[in-house]
């Protein structure tokens, strides 16, 4: 199995929404859920080798902004004790891929994670070892998952890699599987993806969509979609993000007072919900990339270094609201 799955009833198995969704959500959000974001494969083994073959849904295998490695790629992690470490990243080249990830690992049984490519989607997938090699799949873990409903920051642009999404990064540290449904541009606050999310049942949800909503629609869709979170799932705590900081902003303050315009809107919406009783928190977003203006690709979207500091920032939150639940 696929850890990060939220739907069994895909219309592809690696599609991050159900086929229902097809016809109810728009189609540039339908369009970025059949990328593979946030999707693992876990599997234990005695090898000293590991190989891959799978075929990605497009040809196009990376951005001006953001490499194949991350766009298209895999990358293996190997557990040493409780911790994950990096042990390769495939490059993709083509969208048909039969390569090693790694032939020299240390001998010695251990779990390992293949993290899925983050802006493309993945028709099948295979997983090799030497023959004679002892090969267990582990089956995804049934904790419940920390749910992100968010922009293309969540998707994971502009991570180098798979593993380095921000997400990838809180998912090891906390120990949680993390669904991902972050779409790029198109992570508007929308009801009716709202409407399939709270289908599932996460400990959390976080909800970081600021990015591509407008000022007008924020109190406008912002209430009324967390309370469709909150109907069905009234004692799972939701945490709404404040859009980050765009990196050149001390220079230049063009940006500042629709940033901050966005802030109170969002406020009032965290005002309005927590008047209602939902169990809402408010995450500010100063410190999400850090204050030095060097966490991003373009001056919106993170690098490793940025993505880094996303989740350092937005760890101690979820432990927190993970202990109190």
């Amino acid at each position: 199995g696929v850890e990060g799955r939220g739907f069994d009833d895909a219309e592809v198995y690696f599609d991050r929404l159900p086929a229902r969704a097809k016809d109810v959500v728009r189609p540039e959000v339908w369009s970025l859920a059949q990328n593979s974001a946030g999707m693992s494969v876990r599997f234990e083994a005695d090898t000293t080798a590991v190989h891959v073959r799978y075929t990605l849904r497009t040809s196009g295998l990376a951005m001006p902004h953001m490499p194949a490695t991350g766009d298209s790629g895999l990358d293996l992690y190997g557990q040493q004790g409780s911790r994950w470490h990096w042990i390769a990243t495939l490059q993709p080249t083509q969208q048909v891929i039969t390569d090693d990830l790694h032939s020299q690992i240390a001998p010695g049984r251990r779990a390992y994670q293949i993290n899925l490519p983050l802006y493309n989607g993945v028709e099948s997938l295979e997983i090799g070892v030497p023959k004679g090699t002892v090969f267990e799949p582990i089956a995804p873990r049934t904790t419940k998952p920390i749910l992100f409903y968010g922009t293309s920051i969540t998707q994971g642009a502009c991570a180098s890699r798979p593993g380095m999404a921000f997400l990838s990064i809180l998912g090891r540290r906390l120990d949680r599987p993390m669904l991902n449904f972050g779409f790029s541009g198109n992570g508007r606050t929308e009801l009716e993806v709202a409407r399939f999310l709270a289908e599932l049942d996460p400990a959390i949800f976080v909800v970081d969509t600021i990015a591509n909503t407008p000022v007008e629609g924020i109190e406008e869709r912002m209430v009324p979609m967390v309370k469709i979170l909150a109907e069905d799932h009234p004692d799972t705590p939701v945490l709404i993000v404040d859009e980050s900081r765009r990196a050149e902003l001390p220079l230049v303050p063009h940006y500042v007072e629709y940033h901050e315009q966005k802030t109170r809107a969002l406020r009032k919406a965290f005002e309005t919900l927590k008047d209602a009783g939902v169990e809402v928190h408010f995450r500010r977003s100063d410190d999400l990339l850090g204050h030095d203006g060097e966490g991003t690709v373009d001056g919106s979207h993170p690098n490793d270094l940025g993505m880094m500091r996303y989740a350092d920032a937005l760890e101690p939150d979820l432990r927190r609201l993970l202990r109190k639940h």
